[in-house]
């Protein structure tokens, strides 16, 4: 997996980072308020629901204390400003006692006074236990004179009982022709003199005054208004064959699926229900929730925007970088491109810059050098001429001066098949000591032919260092430089000395003559050539010399000049003990 992780390109991490970035904690964030506000939601609207249960109850409790009030103003005399009479006068009594067509107009009219100030939905009903006439009063609703309520189940109960008052629940007004469902207060009374019963006064109020006080409910919400007694029984319901019947085996809202709020009524053991179903809920929820994840959605998109825009600012730069790198490598190093930014990657960009700069010089510094090893390999070709024949020719030359009798002739022939013989061996580039000073007594044989025996060389040499290996033919090119440009000039007799010597755990060679010498303008320029490509004027003399010395050993070692005009001149060459491998130990 991280494998995977850390082969993806920076651009897409980079986007992946941002957009997890942003857009996980916003849909955190939506998934949160959406479930928050549906909560808040459904707070809110139980809140309200609570609110217009409590204030419906209160509407509620007022009419079921008009009931119990107009019984109570009854029974102890109306007038007709609706209050208590004056001590004395009693009409709904004498109403009661006396009968009499004065007595019934003036009870008649007194209640009809009261339930015309009530929106007309009371109706009122005397019954006259005395004897005489009862007496109903409803101004919306046609009577049905031939029920007698004293027939009635709960009449008779309510005259075995010592209650003074009863309310019923709701059921059919059979006092009434169309049946209606009502809500009725019954109360005795009894004759203020006497004491004796004189009659039943019921106030019954129509189950629709209900809806009269749910009127600032929504339509929805009446629907969803009941009243139940303390039997569990419905006293009200929108649909009236549900009243009388259980609560609980009908329309009981499940409250895991319903915000329900229940509230008691002050003035009957009642309780009221007021319900919504969560559906509509999370309907109002589902529009919150829609917007939230379309600001999320929307969110999101802009983070695309942002990551993509960010990735290709960052990654740019990059890939710049990645270019140049490929033209570097492809060794194209004109077409790199500055890349012009002062961030970590820019300073990355300079740096690289200044090496591929750097590598460019190496690169052409290492092609002149192959430039140069090829024209000197050419110009090492050009000079070789096939051994044997100079040998076949050498010893043809060295047989007739014997011939002869030209005995300098022979020597020096001889000398020079042995040095050309050494020059040609192609056994490696290094060589014991002894075998480079044999070839230099060679060359200074054929010296001594050319100077007419007016060259001495004196050879100071430690024997023990004569087996240490040192590069092949780096004296002869010295002694002949001390020969040509230091013995030639002078007119005494020219002489050379040939130190070899340990210094600790080097070597010492020194070639010392006594010929005219330098100054030290003439010695930095000699030592100035030996750095130069072809060695100036010395060919590949010293310059090869101090080249190849260098290149065995490193520049630690090499060729040193100590030289004063008129005096002569000392090379002194330092190299390191390099004992030969014993045969058994060559691989």
């Amino acid at each position: 997996m991280w494998r995977r992780i850390q082969n993806v390109r920076i651009k897409t991490k980079i986007m992946i980072i941002c957009l997890t970035v942003i857009i996980l904690p916003a849909f955190v964030m939506t998934i949160n308020s959406h479930y928050s506000s549906e909560r808040l939601l459904e707070y809110n609207y139980t809140k309200l629901l609570n609110d217009l249960s409590k204030q419906t109850n209160i509407r509620i409790d007022e009419f079921l204390k008009e009931i119990e009030k107009i019984t109570l103003l009854a029974s102890n005399g109306l007038s007709g400003s609706l209050s208590a009479t004056q001590e004395g006068s009693y009409p709904i009594q004498d109403l009661l006692r006396d009968g009499g067509r004065q007595n019934e107009n003036a009870a008649y009219n007194i209640l009809m006074n009261y339930i015309m100030m009530k929106d007309r939905v009371f109706s009122i009903y005397l019954y006259n236990l005395n004897g005489g006439p009862d007496l109903f009063v409803s101004p919306n609703q046609p009577i049905n004179n031939e029920h007698k309520a004293t027939s009635e189940l709960w009449f008779k109960k309510f005259m075995h009982t010592s209650d003074r008052t009863i309310t019923l629940t709701t059921r059919i007004d059979k006092q009434l022709k169309n049946n209606v469902l009502a809500v009725s207060h019954a109360r005795k009374i009894y004759d203020m003199a006497s004491g004796r019963l004189l009659g039943v006064i019921v106030v019954s109020i129509d189950i629709k005054f209900i809806e009269i006080v749910n009127s600032n409910l929504q339509e929805a919400l009446r629907s969803r208004f009941m009243i139940v007694d303390e039997n569990d029984k419905i006293v009200y319901n929108v649909d009236d064959r549900l009243i009388g019947t259980l609560f609980r085996d009908n329309v009981r809202p499940d409250e895991s699926a319903n915000i329900v709020v229940t509230n008691p009524l002050s003035q009957q053991e009642w309780t009221t229900y007021l319900y919504m179903p969560l559906d509509e809920l999370t309907a109002e929820g589902k529009i919150l929730g829609r917007n939230l994840f379309t600001l999320a959605f929307v969110m999101s998109v802009f983070a695309a925007i942002i990551s993509i825009f960010l990735s290709n600012v960052i990654t740019r730069p990059i890939k710049k970088l990645m270019n140049n790198i490929r033209l570097v490598e492809k060794g194209q190093f004109e077409q790199v491109e500055d890349i012009h930014s002062r961030d970590e990657i820019g300073h990355l960009s300079t740096r690289f810059n200044k090496m591929s700069h750097e590598l460019k010089r190496l690169v052409e510094r290492v092609q002149q050098e192959e430039i140069e090893k090829a024209a000197v390999e050419m110009r090492a070709l050009h000079s070789q001429i096939n051994p044997h024949f100079l040998y076949n020719t050498l010893g043809s030359v060295k047989w007739m001066a014997s011939m002869q009798k030209a005995d300098k002739i022979v020597d020096m022939t001889e000398a020079l098949i042995l040095m050309l013989r050494y020059a040609t061996r192609s056994d490696g580039d290094l060589v014991s000591i002894r075998e480079e000073m044999n070839n230099v007594i060679n060359y200074i044989a054929i010296q001594k032919v050319r100077y007419y025996d007016s060259l001495q060389v004196r050879y100071e040499i430690e024997d023990k260092l004569l087996d240490y290996l040192m590069p092949k033919m780096i004296l002869q090119p010295i002694i002949e430089n001390a020969i040509f440009h230091g013995l030639a000039e002078i007119e005494e007799e020219g002489c050379i000395i040939i130190r070899v010597q340990s210094k600790g755990s080097d070597i010492t060679i020194e070639i010392s003559d006594n010929g005219v010498g330098m100054d030290e303008e003439t010695i930095q320029s000699l030592m100035k050539s030996w750095s130069d490509a072809y060695g100036g004027t010395q060919g590949i003399g010293l310059h090869n010399v101090q080249r190849r010395i260098q290149l065995h050993f490193g520049r630690s070692y090499g060729i040193g000049v100590d030289s004063k005009l008129g005096e002569g001149t000392t090379f002194t060459i330092m190299l390191p003990q390099v004992a030969r491998l014993p045969e058994n130990e060559v691989s």
